[in-house]
């Protein structure tokens, strides 16, 4: 803002020295002085009212409230965000997000989840809840919102998650965000790493088998229906992965499989054949080999 203060309005240069001064320059100079003053007390109140101050005023309490006003053009720098721990541990559990863009549970039993304070409609807002469970029985209910990221969370049935790993005092974060005023709710799983190549995440996923074709190694499960003798490959896959293959029918003929790096080979590669209907298999990658951990009739060479 411009000042309205003037200092040009009051004359220094008066009264003259040494000779008889009309009392109405008196006048006009403690006017001006009186009225400059008042914008100087104006001014200051208001800058103590709506300044971003690094530390309380004599007599006040630090609030910079920006009221949802846009900053721009901003370099941060070593920031952090308040830590809420949310005192209810079991039942309905409300998670305010103005309170803190942190916040921490420790249940004492099963909890349902509902959140408020979300930023409007038009504006992003995040919050990341951090839940230690002391007991495996203890679930998360999450609230109908939460319509977004479902597919990428671990034990997620319908609108509630298990932790069948869980030991007394293990922590699980998730993320939820929204942008529509918490209309529509996104969910993140921060508890798995994402990175494919080293730490591969497979979701309950399938896909058929060709004849001839490969095994896919992208899903959990692969399943085939011959129409006569049929072939197929399995390539290495990746440390700890899980891989499960069916037969859905092979009346027509047996399906055989010929495994990259095969566990139940001294070494290269070996075979599992499908020869009668549901007939399947549990495999599993470990040490740079595929190994058998379920069997229901198939047959390893």
């Amino acid at each position: 803002m411009t000042s309205q203060i003037n200092p040009n309005n009051i004359d220094g240069a008066y009264p003259v020295a040494g000779q008889d001064n009309n009392s109405q320059g008196f006048r006009d100079n403690f006017t001006s002085t009186k009225v400059n003053f008042q914008y100087a007390a104006d001014e200051i109140t208001e800058l103590q009212s709506k300044a971003v101050l690094t530390s309380a005023l004599t007599g006040t309490t630090l609030d910079n409230n920006m009221n949802n006003n846009t900053i721009y053009a901003v370099n941060l720098n070593d920031i952090s965000t308040t830590r809420t721990q949310i005192t209810a541990t079991s039942g309905s559990i409300a998670v305010n997000y103005v309170t803190g863009q942190f916040q921490t549970i420790t249940t004492t039993g099963s909890i349902s989840l509902s959140f408020s304070n979300f930023p409007a409609a038009g504006y992003y807002g995040c919050v990341r809840l951090a839940i230690t469970v002391n007991d495996p029985s203890y679930t998360v209910t999450l609230p109908a919102a939460v319509t977004q990221g479902l597919e990428g969370v671990q034990g997620l049935s319908g609108q509630v998650i298990t932790f069948p790993d869980a030991s007394p005092g293990s922590v699980y974060q998730f993320d939820f965000s929204t942008s529509n005023g918490g209309t529509t709710i996104t969910i993140y799983d921060l508890n798995r790493p994402l990175n494919y190549f080293t730490n591969p995440l497979f979701l309950a996923s399938s896909g058929e088998v060709a004849n001839a074709g490969a095994v896919s190694l992208t899903t959990t499960s692969s399943y085939f229906t011959t129409g006569g003798t049929e072939t197929a490959t399995l390539a290495a896959g990746s440390e700890g992965q899980i891989k499960t293959i069916m037969a859905t029918d092979v009346t027509s003929g047996d399906m055989t499989i010929t495994v990259t790096n095969a566990g139940w080979k001294s070494s290269g590669t070996g075979t599992i054949t499908f020869s009668s209907r549901g007939s399947g298999c549990t495999l599993q990658y470990v040490n740079s080999k595929w190994y058998c951990i379920g069997n229901n009739g198939v047959a390893f060479a």
